[in-house]
């Protein structure tokens, strides 16, 4: 006797379905676009890798990270990577005190305070910064701000790392938008719980919807950082090119990526451990990065898992 309108040849499970031929090569195309993103970051890496390796087998690799002078193109060479990356995180840092800020301040209007009309209108116009190109920020930081900065500081040089100040202008955009979707996402009913405990729309903003971002605003910072980091142009225009081992934001210095442009762009010989010093450069510099989104990654998940 039937004991249930539920018929066992139904409760089995889900049904599996053989996809027609159109779809499965739609998704062998898939995976083989998936695929080659991870197989070109692979190449990336192994190029990187294998130029380095010879690098390193004609120079010490302690010398390399603890010597304080870069001049591999000098005929008494030093190969220390320091002064570059002084110049490196130097800028990124005088860029991220204007940008973490402004961004975060950004992404709190739009999404606690601006209404829907304003929302809608600022942030394209926000997002509107990616799309200059970084030459024309490199000429504005050394023919508009330096001056302007020398107005403040007379012997301020005309090149300076404070050219940070206009990379940090170019990554507001990427993370108040980051910002401004992460705090968007949070659920309306926990912004009414906060309002019907009392609290007001600044106090719900900073203690309610902030904590419960974290995460996603965790990953803004990092992919700012990560775009600081990378800029070439500004600082190859503006920062002087000098390869000085200093932390003054005041004097001029080279970073990681604009000595890659400058050799890359030279006469040196394939081979040649001048032309081998931009893999080593690069390879610290994918380095940096690599730990920079590691760490973005735990502190997601971490926070992630706490809200």
């Amino acid at each position: 006797m039937q004991t249930s309108g539920i018929d066992p040849e139904r409760s089995i499970g889900p049904v599996t379905r053989k996809g027609k031929p159109g779809e499965r090569v739609i998704e062998f195309t898939l995976l083989l676009a998936a695929l080659s993103s991870i197989g070109i970051t692979l190449g990336i890496v192994g190029v990187l890798l294998y130029e380095s390796t010879v690098f390193f087998q004609k120079v010490s690799i302690l010398d390399f990270l603890t010597d304080t002078q870069w001049t591999p193109l000098f005929s008494n060479a030093h190969y220390g990577i320091l002064p570059l990356l002084a110049g490196t995180l130097t800028t990124t840092a005088v860029a991220l005190v204007l940008a973490l800020p402004l961004g975060t301040i950004t992404a709190l209007y739009l999404s606690e305070y601006a209404s829907a009309t304003v929302r809608e209108s600022v942030k394209p116009f926000l997002e509107l910064l990616t799309s200059v190109p970084t030459v024309i920020f490199g000429y504005f930081a050394l023919l508009v701000v330096t001056p302007l900065l020398q107005l403040l500081w007379p012997n301020l040089p005309g090149f300076n790392m404070l050219a940070g100040l206009v990379i940090g202008v170019m990554i507001i955009p990427y993370i108040s938008s980051v910002s401004e979707d992460a705090m968007h996402a949070v659920p309306v009913h926990i912004r009414e719980g906060s309002f019907a405990m009392g609290a007001t729309r600044m106090q719900t903003a900073i203690r309610v919807v902030l904590p419960s971002a974290v995460s996603g605003i965790a990953a803004a910072y990092v992919l700012g950082i990560s775009r600081a980091i990378g800029e070439t142009m500004v600082v190859a225009i503006a920062a002087g090119m000098q390869p000085t081992l200093t932390w003054n934001p005041m004097e001029p210095a080279a970073t990681v990526t604009a000595y890659i442009v400058q050799v890359s762009l030279g006469d040196l010989p394939h081979g040649s451990v001048g032309y081998q010093t931009i893999f080593a450069a690069g390879l610290t510099l994918f380095v940096i990065t690599f730990l920079f989104n590691v760490a973005g990654y735990v502190l997601r998940t971490r926070y992630h898992r706490k809200y």
